[in-house]
């Protein structure tokens, strides 16, 4: 008895090794094989209240991974997967399933872009938010002074203020966060430059050399005549004498210049 007892014993460990085997090697060549990504990429969205379960049975349902078994098996070998990051992701179609779940616990979210353009009024950074479908809107019915309170700015003012960019933000960033990167751009830049100024220019604020490089912005578009230009109006300044620009009609007349300035114009308050 006790050698077909011996017997029976070594054939059941060998039978449950090559079992184990087996489904080792089924797993690992599951988690190593490309998940069905289609070719242009994947978008995955982890919002509150997802956790690995729910996003392994989205996957399979979506067919983006043929079997829920193997990633379950390998949240339990290799927890840290199981530790998803809220937020939007871009999966390429080279990922294989075991390197999609890294990127989805990763916290490398996609980010989108929104530029501002040189010369854009307030208006125009506000429209270009407006465009932006993953940008969280709070600027509706909100007043321009409300809004630089938002920004953290102590001005009422907001042209100007603005630092023309491109600037990264993550799905669900709101348009407020955004304007206040921007507006802390623009202040950084502007003391840093306050700081370097020449002594004896006629500017008695950063805010009126802000202003002054508007102008002198909208002058011309060459930048090899800006030192000209400005050169005149220190000039003027300093004689107490009027900038008779015309960019400074066609900003007060906003929405109403037709591209053509009239006498009338530069007596409108």
């Amino acid at each position: 008895m006790k050698p077909l007892l011996f017997k029976s014993i070594a054939l059941a460990v060998l039978i449950g090794s090559l079992s184990l085997g087996w489904l080792w090697m089924n797993f690992v060549g599951m988690m190593d094989t490309r998940a069905n990504i289609p070719e242009q990429g994947l978008i995955i969205d982890i919002v509150e209240g997802d956790n690995f379960a729910k996003i392994v049975q989205r996957l399979e349902s979506q067919n983006i991974i043929t079997s829920s078994l193997y990633p379950k098996i390998a949240g339990k070998l290799y927890p840290e997967i199981t530790l998803l990051k809220k937020g939007e992701y871009l999966l390429d179609d080279q990922l294989t399933v075991f390197e999609l779940f890294k990127k989805l616990s990763s916290g490398k979210v996609r980010f989108h872009q929104v530029q501002f353009i040189e010369g854009w009024t307030f208006n125009d950074f506000k429209k270009a938010l407006e465009q932006q479908p993953v940008v969280t809107q709070k600027l509706h019915n909100l007043s321009t002074k409300e809004i630089m309170t938002l920004v953290n700015s102590e001005y009422d003012h907001p042209e100007g203020w603005f630092y023309p960019d491109t600037y990264n933000f993550t799905k669900g960033t709101s348009d407020i966060k955004i304007l206040k990167m921007s507006y802390q751009s623009m202040k950084q830049k502007l003391e840093r430059h306050w700081q370097q100024r020449d002594l004896g220019l006629p500017y008695d604020s950063q805010y009126e050399v802000l202003i002054m490089a508007s102008i002198i912005e909208k002058e011309t578009g060459l930048a090899g005549e800006r030192d000209r230009i400005a050169g005149v109006f220190v000039r003027r300044l300093l004689k107490n004498m009027r900038l008779q620009t015309d960019p400074t009609i066609i900003y007060g007349l906003g929405e109403n210049f037709d591209g053509d300035l009239k006498f009338v114009h530069l007596r409108t308050d």
